[in-house]
């Protein structure tokens, strides 16, 4: 269903005329959801500014929080889940260390290899900052409503299923051939 302001079917229309010879009819789902995406991204966001936050910051402590005590993981484990590059993290790292959010230690069995932690700051602002974001994914859901909250759910969990395992396969067919593979992408810290 469309409405008449509808970018989307505007866009979708003027491919239609300009290369009839091609089925444009993916971006009637593929461009809606991009779109729904960065809305979703652009009301998310406000919430993690609105305790200090980046959508970076709140990635790394809050996949810190879900740990479980002592809150830490290995720097390599921390950017394994939250989507990011080590480099990347690094600066996320010590962005928040800055603010005294989290604490950066070397391991005990190796020196080498570095724990990150929530710090007792970082935990009080993470579990306020969570639990408003939970609540403003309420109200992101409650406009779609109940009924198609729960139709759309499955929908997106088999096809981001598909999708990971595309990119799990492909991450095999390419992996170097010393038996190391590449990461995969995991699951990402803000979101369930």
């Amino acid at each position: 269903m469309t409405t008449e302001g509808d970018r989307v079917a505007q866009i979708q229309a003027a491919w239609q005329r300009e290369r009839p010879d091609l089925d444009v009819s993916p971006q009637a789902v593929i461009a809606r959801l991009h779109r729904v995406a960065l809305e979703l991204t652009e009301r998310l966001t406000v919430v993690y500014a609105e305790h200090g936050l980046t959508e970076g910051d709140f990635d790394v402590l809050a996949t810190l929080r879900r740990t479980g005590e002592p809150y830490e993981r290995l720097a390599g484990e921390l950017a394994d889940h939250t989507l990011v590059t080590t480099g990347g993290l690094t600066k996320r790292v010590d962005r928040l260390i800055g603010r005294g959010l989290v604490e950066r230690r070397a391991e005990a069995s190796d020196a080498r290899r570095r724990l990150i932690r929530l710090t007792p700051e970082g935990k009080r602002v993470i579990d306020r900052a969570f639990a408003a974001h939970m609540a403003n994914e309420r109200r992101l859901l409650d406009d779609l409503g109940p009924a198609d909250a729960a139709a759309i759910e499955p929908i997106l969990t088999r096809w981001l299923a598909l999708l990971e395992n595309g990119e799990q396969s492909r991450d095999q067919e390419n992996a170097p051939t010393s038996g190391r593979s590449r990461a995969i992408r995991p699951d990402h810290g803000t979101r369930p």
